[in-house]
């Protein structure tokens, strides 16, 4: 929205804004570059210029949105999702974002998994095996292996630790 407000207020029209890209109508001029570029650092926003810094924001917002906001079954192999995605090759991709970054983008995605996980466990609407198939592991033991070595805790400890953290109804 702050994004669409500010193209507004400079007189630009866009094809498309979405998380982390906007796609503008016309030729923008170096004024209204910097005035939009002002007017996002007002709303907590910056304007990236360096197409590094670009297409790891985007390697960010496509494993951000197929982990958390997809609502179907991690069915493909993320390498290949992003290769398709980006349109680069996967190799490229890492190199870059693990230079950058200071972190793989196994890693990277490894960290949101786990914390999709937690969401899940906590929402307590899926079992854990429901869970596994859900987010692509091949195991519950390998999700519990992988979630020890984030979280320190068993799937099933974090479970009962959210448990003892709320207060039944009849004990307030």
């Amino acid at each position: 929205m702050a994004v669409k407000d500010e193209l507004k207020k400079l007189g630009l029209h866009f094809i498309l804004v979405e998380l982390g890209e906007v796609d503008i109508m016309e030729t923008i001029t170096l004024e209204q570059r910097n005035a939009l570029k002002l007017g996002l650092i007002d709303s907590g926003l910056e304007l990236m210029d360096d197409k590094r810094a670009v297409l790891i924001e985007k390697i960010k917002n496509a494993v951000i949105e197929m982990v958390h906001y997809s609502d179907e079954v991690i069915k493909t192999n993320f390498s290949d999702y992003l290769s398709e995605k980006l349109n680069h090759d996967y190799t490229y991709l890492a190199n870059l974002f693990s230079e950058v970054q200071g972190i793989t983008i196994e890693h990277f995605i490894i960290n949101h998994k786990i914390e999709r996980i937690k969401e899940l466990i906590i929402y307590d609407e899926l079992n854990i095996t429901e869970i596994a198939w859900k987010m692509n592991y091949s195991s519950v033991a390998h999700l519990s292996n992988q979630f020890k070595k984030v979280t320190g805790l068993s799937p099933s400890h974090f479970k009962q630790l959210k448990n003892k953290r709320r207060n039944q109804i009849e004990d307030i």
